[in-house]
């Protein structure tokens, strides 16, 4: 026992498998500023090994067992005592004894379900972490280690286009269109704008993309309005017949998938904002929900052997029908590549 410090302690450290070859991602903190951890996909495996250091040699430590979690939880800023866990699992490394020395326990978590994206919003924040607790009769040791998940996900060929128009009547009237509602992270929104009546003198228009999270359910809602990229389309007054061609590339922006009622506590939706503005700062706009999802990147011959070798589930489905996020990685790199070399053959042809 310790009673005022003076006895046995102990430091814990989690070990990762394979963590010398895995990816790591950013991810936002509550103060604003970036953090760095492994990257995790759905159905990938959890495993390593955690380190229980004695301080003192030569003294023993008293435990009541030595347990290690996998948590993925939801925490609303505005009620912080009360964090909701989606996905709860846990092993146990020890049972209650004492420690004579410094002792490591393997551990796996074999193909967890990942469902959601982790998440750092301003009113909400979605993490997964592992947590490791060695219990004590009057204070637990407790080491928490946090990673990233991202989710994959593929869309039909079938994206349509979005066309509108919008005006005041007998003042101004447009029709807007973007080439598609659905867009990966890395995608460009490529669209045109027409002017088939312009009776007022407009100065400049500039298209947004505005990030709108929601929080709570029924009165206790709340709505988030985030700018993330604001992109000027004219300067100067545009005439009948004009039309203005849109290209805005989203790969320079800080952007996450869209994230639809997650778990029954919140949502992170897209908008393309519309903005026009004439001589006397009058402000004309137009607001279209898209649909942002995340694609896989390239990888690295030896991150691919690492996952394979740690999570063999991870290159197949075993005879099943669906598909892990490492197999749709892999297909929306063969689409992509086909996707370019179309693309390529086009432009030989137009020129």
């Amino acid at each position: 026992m310790s009673f005022f410090g003076f006895g046995q302690s102990a430091e814990i450290d989690i070990v990762l498998d394979g963590q010398e070859n895995r990816r790591t991602a950013e991810i936002k903190t509550e103060d604003g500023k970036r953090e760095k951890y492994y990257l995790y996909f759905d159905g990938e495996t959890v495993s390593g090994k955690v380190n229980v250091n004695l301080r003192k040699s030569g003294s023993k430590l008293e435990h009541q067992g030595i347990k290690i979690e996998f948590i993925g939880q939801i925490e609303l800023y505005y009620d912080r005592g009360n964090h909701q866990e989606f996905t709860s699992l846990v092993k146990e490394l020890a049972r209650p004894g004492e420690l004579t020395q410094s002792t490591n326990y393997n551990f796996e978590f074999s193909q967890v379900e990942k469902p959601y994206e982790s998440y750092t919003g301003a009113n909400v924040r979605l993490r997964y972490f592992l947590r490791v607790t060695l219990v004590k009769r009057i204070s637990d040791t407790v080491k928490e280690q946090d990673i990233i998940v991202h989710t994959l996900s593929q869309y039909p060929e079938m994206n349509s286009s979005i066309k509108m128009e919008v005006g005041i009547e007998d003042c101004l009237h447009i029709e807007f269109e973007y080439n598609k509602s659905k867009y990966h992270l890395k995608d460009v929104i490529v669209g045109k704008i027409y002017f088939l009546l312009v009776r007022i003198k407009i100065r400049y228009m500039e298209l947004a993309i505005v990030r709108r999270e929601t929080t709570g359910a029924g009165p206790n809602t709340f709505n988030e309005n985030e700018t993330i990229a604001k992109y000027e389309i004219m300067d100067g007054a545009p005439v009948r017949g004009e039309s203005i061609p849109i290209r805005l590339f989203l790969s320079g922006y800080e952007l996450t998938p869209t994230m639809r009622d997650i778990n029954k506590k919140f949502s992170v939706r897209y908008y393309l904002n519309l903005v026009l503005v004439d001589e006397e700062e009058r402000r004309y706009f137009k607001q279209q929900e898209i649909t942002i999802f995340r694609r896989a990147d390239k990888i690295r011959k030896n991150y691919q052997a690492a996952l394979s070798h740690h999570n063999p589930s991870l290159l197949s489905d075993g005879g099943g029908n669906s598909k892990t996020s490492y197999q749709q990685h892999q297909e929306d790199e063969e689409e992509e590549d086909g996707g370019k070399e179309a693309a390529e053959k086009k432009d030989e042809k137009e020129k």
